[in-house]
């Protein structure tokens, strides 16, 4: 069992807010014509959704603190009567928010299109990372899915929806740029991590992630890793041999926090990576962008980037 996979939720809440109806139209579109009603289970999928749907749409964010750990999040009254009355979800999938699930079961409702991005990508529940939205290939597929089903809840401005997913393709290319022009630049470039936040990043950028994949997952999971892993993690500081080092700056304990002491005690630079979208400041793009730039300077000048501000 993962983190994400026991997390508490209202249903008897949300199976009232069922029997009440929640406002919406058997077509999907609130009563009254007015903006379709949508809901991310993380910000940066609620960012996408607002930069897709703009004026006609309005966006509220489930998860969105960078200061807090996703894992430890209860879904309140509140947010069981938001997610259960939107005309629109889309949540990660791969068992990170799967109190979304409950609430989505709990309140019905045939007209609610709910992209779930695992689904999208046609990701297996195996999955061993589920930090998708680090993935070069996934926020594409999500903005062509809004733009679809954005369309069939209100096909007057389908011309509209499809217009703004053509261009935040356009302004993804920046980051894809960049992550180019790293993987040329330092190929191979060993780094450390402490979970799996930023892997897919990292394996588009071309590097060589030497943390085993065990002791990720164990750390993302809440399992102690094998003192060979620690031992095997320590070294790579203490020996020099890697880059750089991510570090999952909202989901703490006294290990990780260790491998970060022993990070600056061997002068090793620190790339903080989020499982929140950083804000205010940032859209999906210019936070990715930033990622790209403080893993670049972190291994051409030994700069560490702990926090994006």
């Amino acid at each position: 069992m993962t983190r994400w996979s026991g997390i508490p939720v209202l249903l008897s809440l949300a199976v009232g807010l069922a029997a009440a109806g929640c406002g919406a139209t058997a077509a999907g579109k609130p009563v009254g014509n007015g903006p379709i009603n949508a809901v991310g289970a993380e910000n940066e999928y609620a960012n996408v959704i607002s930069q897709i749907g703009g004026r006609y749409v309005t966006v509220t964010a489930i998860e969105s603190n960078p200061n807090t750990d996703p894992h430890a999040f209860e879904a309140s009254p509140s947010v069981a009567h938001t997610v259960s009355s939107a005309s629109l979800v889309v949540q990660n999938g791969v068992g990170y928010d799967t109190f979304m699930n409950k609430i989505e079961a709990a309140a019905p409702s045939s007209s609610r299109k709910v992209i779930d991005v695992q689904k999208l990508l046609g990701l297996p529940d195996s999955t061993p990372n589920p930090h998708l939205w680090y993935a070069p290939r996934t926020m594409p597929a999500v903005a062509r899915a809004l733009a679809r089903d954005l369309s069939a809840i209100d096909p007057a401005h389908a011309s509209y929806f499809g217009n703004n997913a053509r261009r935040f393709d356009a302004s993804l290319q920046p980051w894809y740029d960049a992550l180019k022009r790293f993987a040329a630049k330092y190929p191979h470039t060993p780094v450390a991590t402490t979970e799996p936040v930023g892997d897919y990043m990292l394996e588009a950028a071309g590097t060589s992630n030497l943390t085993p994949f065990t002791f990720q997952a164990d750390v993302m999971n809440g399992v102690d890793p094998s003192p060979q892993n620690v031992t095997l993690q320590n070294e790579l500081f203490s020996g020099h041999e890697v880059k750089a080092f991510l570090y999952n700056q909202q989901v703490t304990d006294s290990l990780t926090q260790s491998f970060l002491s022993k990070a600056h005690q061997y002068g090793i630079p620190v790339v903080g990576v989020y499982e929140t979208m950083p804000t205010p400041g940032y859209n999906y793009q210019s936070w990715m962008l930033a990622e790209v730039h403080a893993l670049q300077k972190a291994v051409a000048g030994g700069v560490s980037t702990e926090k994006l501000r």
